[in-house]
């Protein structure tokens, strides 16, 4: 039964009874405002010329007649012109049960529409924490919305597996796990091997502080740390299918993995999908520098690469960045040639990719003498752009001069 046309024939049949036909004349009936008793509301003011008396006789005139003669309306009550009708309980039990009987109660025709919802997405680093709890009730819940309304949902739970954060928990238990496992500690197993990672910092923040001791500035003194060193050692092993590493890497993975599962049984959610980074980043890489050669990506001077969605009202995104370790094996001057696979930088980008790299080395730029060196990017690139370049503002008429 559906409860607003139940109340507009019960109100209808009310004023017709007391005041004849209506024909066509519409009721104007509303839910009840929160504040005021009642569920639904019977604006009077319409009614007064068929009446022929105040708001507030026509109102409980019509609220008299409905409570004797409506054995569903409880009470009622009148606030000048408008009628307040309540629902007897046992008017709303009956359609709860009706709701309970109906197994597609809500559920909207099939649209033919896939939509998949990802959530969750968590690293395999450190356990899920309460902002992952409320990701995976929203995302749920828009997924069952979503389906309740026709659509084919595929609920996706994207995996970050692989990186150097992973491998920082990996080493900080080969150096000082003791070879403990979720079964000897009985802690969860993305819990223990969180707990790794916590292990990992305090080492490096000690390692740190040490080499600044030495004299070392900060920025170099992490860098060099000896445990970061071994840290970005194990992530070129790992992506190399060294036997030991990888080894490692699954085995403290599918801790995580029991340790996450118990948490997703406990909050009630589950998957579809599950995609893991370390079986889709390459095909994500090629697929970003597929979209660099067509022009949807653009390449920052940091080498970083960008998609500009200002256009369909969002902000630009970051799908790929060149990595610390990167960068370190592309610090050559002259390699304005494919890094990471990418395709090569070319003109002004080029230039101004090889500028940030001379900037990071400390090393000279051609033509620019050594004052203009200390003042900053922005001072360099104009130091080092061509004279079309930096003025930027040569006239069409100019070039086409300075061609002939």
């Amino acid at each position: 039964m559906n409860i607003e046309t139940f109340i507009s024939d019960a109100v209808r049949r009310s004023v017709e009874a007391l005041y004849g036909e209506l024909g066509d004349e519409q009721l104007q009936i509303q839910k009840t405002r929160r504040e005021f008793e009642g569920d639904y509301t019977l604006v009077t003011f319409p009614l007064l010329r068929r009446s022929r008396k105040s708001p507030e006789a026509t109102a409980t005139e019509i609220g008299e007649y409905m409570a004797a003669n409506v054995p569903e309306i409880a009470s009622f009550n009148v606030i000048k012109g408008f009628l307040n009708l309540s629902l007897d309980s046992a008017f709303w039990a009956a359609r709860f049960a009706e709701v309970a009987a109906d197994e597609r109660f809500g559920q909207a025709p099939a649209t033919g529409r896939t939509v998949m919802v990802e959530y969750s997405s968590p690293n395999t680093n450190k356990p899920l924490h309460l902002g992952h709890i409320r990701n995976n009730l929203l995302g749920y819940s828009v997924a069952q919305i979503l389906k309740a309304n026709g659509h084919t949902v595929i609920k996706a739970n994207l995996v970050n597996d692989r990186g150097i954060h992973i491998c920082k928990s990996m080493l900080a238990w080969k150096l000082y796990g003791n070879g403990e496992t979720p079964a000897s500690s009985g802690m969860k197993g993305d819990h223990l091997v969180g707990k790794y990672y916590v292990e990992f910092d305090k080492h490096y923040k000690a390692q740190i502080r040490e080499l600044v001791a030495q004299g070392q500035p900060e920025d170099e003194a992490k860098k060099n740390a000896p445990i970061m060193l071994q840290a970005q050692e194990m992530l070129r092993k790992w992506e190399a299918r060294d036997p030991e590493v990888y080894s490692l890497w699954e085995t403290m993975n599918g801790w995580v993995y029991e340790g996450f599962d118990v948490t997703y049984k406990a909050l009630g959610v589950d998957f579809d999908k599950v995609y893991y980074e370390s079986q889709t980043y390459l095909l994500g890489k090629s697929l970003v520098e597929e979209g660099l050669k067509k022009g949807v990506f653009y390449r920052r001077p940091d080498n970083s690469v960008w998609i500009d969605l200002t256009a369909d009202g969002l902000d630009e995104k970051l799908p790929g960045r060149e990595t610390a370790a990167a960068r370190r094996r592309h610090v050559g001057l002259h390699d304005a040639g494919p890094r990471h696979g990418f395709p090569p930088l070319r003109g002004q980008q080029a230039r101004r990719h090889d500028l940030r790299r001379r900037q990071r080395a400390e090393l000279p730029l051609p033509g620019v003498e050594a004052g203009a060196q200390e003042t900053g990017l922005r001072r360099l690139e104009r130091s080092y752009h061509p004279p079309l370049l930096r003025h930027g503002g040569a006239s069409r008429g100019q070039d086409e001069a300075r061609a002939r």
